[in-house]
């Protein structure tokens, strides 16, 4: 860990990025691709024969990592953030059983209308809660209660990516973020729903509809963003403290932004893929949806790091104080950026009339009435539209079909609706995909260049293209329609430069309460007893337009 005067994304040469990006694209079937071999079907590649060796890490465990909690919310453990949960831990207010037996508690309670969760782990997460009880202190998560998307193999428990592939997989060991956060104290609450394999909204893999937005529980066709949308829903509906997810083509962004959560998807490598069930080896990413900058700063401090498992992982900077740069800077009473920030605005970002539109503006006039923030137009790189349309952007189906072969030439009906993104990845001519890879080195290099060449952090419309060059993005709110639905917005970063993006939301944060708001409680369905497919309630299926989508 180091923590620097200067932020991480100017100290480095971005050339090295692009080089070391060009290298992983040219042996992108070296690394954590393995899956486990179910059915009688070979794996894909070796797995490791144990669990990640993962060490506590004393670096989160500083003074900036903890808040002591509002008032107007001290008497509900739900609705703390996490520092402030922590601080409560940490001052012996409460003792982790209560906190986890008080998440427990609502999701009992709520979760059969939300439908966030297809596991929960009530007993070993008591047990857990208990042990760290009697332990040295670890931190800010200790003790914290977590929900874990459904691809992250846990030891022990259930880990099916909502597919009918992996209905009966049970890990022998943790994934490494998994490890990393529960030797930090962290709590496995459950595994939450996701979409079939990571391709859509969570649903079961025949395309029933399962989790639903927070913030419109009564109406299940509010999009709750990508497929990890359970986590989104579990830590927006106050049934964790926060959560994780994967981003291959917004997962973490766009649920983010729905249910008015803080989530990063952090640069490529700089959480390990061990344990993983993969979608796309270059484009995923692990990272943390949150409830503010500052726990997703904890989360991703403690998720982060070199992997020996992870090749993308080893190498790269060290990562620094993440929660520093979460902690708003003031400077005799007055809020200041922490680094001089030049905040990129795309062509037509915050155009129009629309409730988004007047919600992008009123986020850049905040922004630039902070100290040593500044707003500059930046135009869209030469051949944006091509090179960030779908011509190209299927050259990641192969990387998502290549280790599924076996499975694929077994049984298609194991891959549910999601099932033409693999055929087409097992499709696309060797042409395509060299070329296609050619245009993303591009398209990085254009970023770099005529994008970062006149700002720090740049606003985002979606997140393409950051997903497909694995430069990093934070989601945050910035306000809600006239309906009650939340309004986010998305930054992308330069390599390395989660710590300048959490900053900015940092301040942010510090000038607006759109990140406070939580959504009602929701009615209450019937009781959410043992789970099984056969009785998650009927909300119907994915159109035609979202199973068109998966192909995209």
């Amino acid at each position: 860990m180091t923590d620097v005067q200067q932020p991480l994304d100017r100290l480095l040469d971005r050339r090295a990025f692009l080089a070391r990006t060009a290298a992983l694209a040219a042996t992108a079937t070296v690394g954590t691709v393995a899956l486990p071999g179910l059915a009688g079907i070979a794996s894909a590649a070796p797995s490791p024969a144990s669990g990640p060796a993962v060490k506590f890490n004393p670096e989160l465990d500083k003074g900036a990592a903890y808040n002591k909690p509002r008032e107007a919310v001290m008497s509900d453990p739900t609705e703390w953030t996490l520092s402030e949960a922590a601080w409560m831990i940490r001052h012996n207010k409460i003792v982790p059983v209560e906190l986890v037996q008080a998440y427990l508690d609502r999701i009992a309670a709520y979760d059969s209308t939300y439908q966030a969760f297809n596991l929960v782990t009530a007993e070993s997460a008591l047990k857990a809660a208990r042990q760290w009880a009697n332990r040295p202190y670890r931190g800010p998560l200790h003790g914290i209660p977590l929900a874990i998307k459904d691809n992250y193999f846990t030891e022990g428990v259930l880990t099916t990516a909502s597919s009918y592939l992996f209905q009966d997989f049970v890990p022998p060991y943790d994934a490494t973020s998994v490890a990393k956060l529960t030797v930090q104290g962290g709590i496995v609450l459950g595994k939450t729903q996701m979409g079939p394999l990571a391709t859509s909204r969570a649903t079961l893999p025949n395309g029933q509809v399962t989790t639903i937005n927070a913030w419109t529980p009564t109406n299940p066709s509010t999009n709750p963003g990508g497929s990890s949308t359970g986590t989104a829903t579990a830590v927006a509906g106050r049934m964790a403290t926060s959560g994780i997810g994967t981003q291959t083509g917004g997962s973490i962004t766009a649920p983010s932004n729905a249910q008015n959560l803080t989530g990063i998807k952090p640069t490529m490598g700089r959480v390990s893929l061990a344990g993983i069930i993969p979608l796309t080896y270059s484009r995923d990413h692990p990272g943390p949806l949150a409830r503010d900058a500052k726990d997703a700063a904890i989360m991703l401090m403690a998720m982060a790091g070199a992997d020996p498992a992870d090749p993308r992982s080893q190498g790269l900077p060290p990562v620094p104080n993440l929660i520093n740069a979460a902690t708003p800077r003031y400077e005799g009473g007055n809020l200041r950026m922490r680094w001089k920030t030049r905040i990129g605005v795309l062509p037509g970002y915050a155009d129009g009339t629309s409730e988004t539109a007047l919600a992008r503006r009123a986020f850049l006039t905040k922004m630039a009435a902070i100290p040593e923030c500044e707003l500059v137009e930046v135009p869209l790189p030469d051949e944006w539209d091509l090179l960030t349309g779908s011509a190209f952007n299927n050259v990641r189906l192969p990387e998502r079909s290549e280790p599924f072969m076996p499975y694929l030439r077994e049984d298609l009906r194991g891959f549910g609706v999601s099932v033409t993104s693999w055929l087409q990845g097992c499709l696309l001519d060797a042409n395509g995909y060299v070329t296609g890879q050619r245009a993303k080195l591009l398209l990085l290099e254009r970023i770099l260049d005529q994008i970062f060449g006149s700002c720090d952090v740049v606003v985002q419309t979606s997140p393409v293209p950051f997903d497909i060059v694995g430069l990093p993005e934070i989601a945050f709110p910035i306000g809600f329609t006239g309906g009650g639905v939340p309004i986010g917005t998305i930054l992308g970063g330069l390599p390395y430069a989660e710590g300048r993006l959490l900053s900015v939301v940092a301040a942010h944060q510090a000038v607006s309460d759109w990140h406070w708001q939580r959504p009602p409680n929701p009615p209450v369905a019937a009781p959410a007893a043992a789970r099984s497919a056969a009785v998650v309630p009927d909300r119907g299926r994915l159109t035609a337009e979202e199973v068109a989508e998966l192909t995209q």
